[in-house]
């Protein structure tokens, strides 16, 4: 009898373990849910394509597929390492490496707020998100491998079947991989920078005199930067050459359309989280801030497709200190502590 109670005590107290975990696990995922997904004041919703609406099971998946170097022909790169987290997922490289270390043609861009842009690459060659993914994948500076094979990885892993099932119903293939890495990259929204707290929050001692002088320049018609980095996400993504010289590596929007008025023309970035996204420009050139302003300044170099906004714009020493005073209040520090986005 005494035998007989104890393994009845033994079973209640694993139920209880099960359920306390459960709950706890339940709790964990509703608090994460929350704080991934939370958009801020200011700020549009994100839209996630029909069949690819956003949940935890996929956000987890295309979280640990953006960190896996399984991604990569020799299992050497991930998506993560062009794209670091406390760097605002940018790259601290000039050119980033790919696969075995093969040096790419261009400065891998941010991917802050990536889920509001209408289309992808510096090109803008890609309609979707989704499609974006495949880019990588195939470019032998990058990932230097092919869909089927990572396909084919996947499914010798059983916790990835596993997810995978959880996430779409059904294993791991081209659509499972494409959408969940794009589901977890449109969590990966910043909006509470100083900017935002000032602009957005009625924080009216989020700027200091300096910097609201800054963001005045910033967006007057002497300087004209607001005419390209515009909206709550500081661009209008249309395409600019910015009279920035050309090189035989990239060509811009040309290798796409490959018309010659597109020649080093490329999509305007971002200017959020700007401090931590050096270096800059397509090639990385410029290794600060000051550099970039000291260029537009001097109204870059001529090239028959620079854009008319780009002119000498004769600030002094101040206004350009003051202007990346302003600048750096782009800086989102919650966003790229956010330990929801981490490894």
């Amino acid at each position: 009898m005494k035998r007989l109670q104890s393994i009845y005590l033994i079973i209640f107290l694993f139920c209880c373990v099960i359920v306390h975990s459960c709950k706890k696990e339940i709790a964990a995922s509703n608090l994460t849910i929350t704080s991934i997904m939370q958009i801020p004041e200011g700020f549009p919703p994100v839209i996630f394509p029909e069949g690819n609406e956003y949940t935890f099971q996929r956000w987890s998946l295309g979280k640990r597929l953006f960190y896996d170097p399984i991604m990569s022909r020799q299992n050497t790169v991930s998506c993560a390492s062009c794209h670091i987290a406390q760097n605002a997922f940018s790259d601290t490289l000039s050119l980033s490496k790919g696969d075995n270390d093969v040096l790419g043609k261009s400065n891998a861009p941010t991917l802050t707020n990536i889920g509001y842009h209408p289309y992808y690459t510096r090109a803008g060659g890609v309609a979707t998100l989704e499609m974006q993914i495949l880019v990588p994948i195939q470019e032998h500076d990058e990932f230097n491998t092919n869909i089927l094979d990572i396909v084919e990885r996947l499914n010798n892993i059983p916790s990835y079947v596993e997810q995978s099932m959880a996430a779409y119903g059904r294993k791991p293939d081209a659509f499972v991989i494409t959408r969940a890495i794009s589901n977890f990259e449109r969590s990966l929204i910043s909006g509470n920078s100083s900017y935002d707290q000032f602009q957005f929050q009625g924080k009216a001692n989020a700027l200091n005199a300096a910097e609201q002088r800054g963001k005045d320049l910033f967006f007057s018609s002497k300087t004209n930067c607001s005419q390209c980095h515009s909206g709550f996400n500081f661009t209008n993504y249309s395409f600019e050459h910015n009279g920035i010289p050309t090189n035989n590596l990239d060509s811009g929007r040309m290798r796409l359309t490959k018309e010659e008025k597109d020649r080093g023309k490329f999509k305007v970035p971002t200017l959020r989280n700007i401090m931590l996204t050096a270096p800059y420009m397509h090639d990385g050139r410029f290794k600060t801030l000051e550099e970039v302003i000291e260029n537009y300044n001097n109204g870059g170099v001529f090239h028959i497709n620079k854009s008319t906004l780009i002119k000498p714009l004769g600030l002094s020493i101040i206004e350009q200190q003051e202007l990346i005073a302003f600048l750096k209040t782009l800086t989102d520090q919650t966003f790229i502590n956010n330990q929801n986005f981490k490894k």
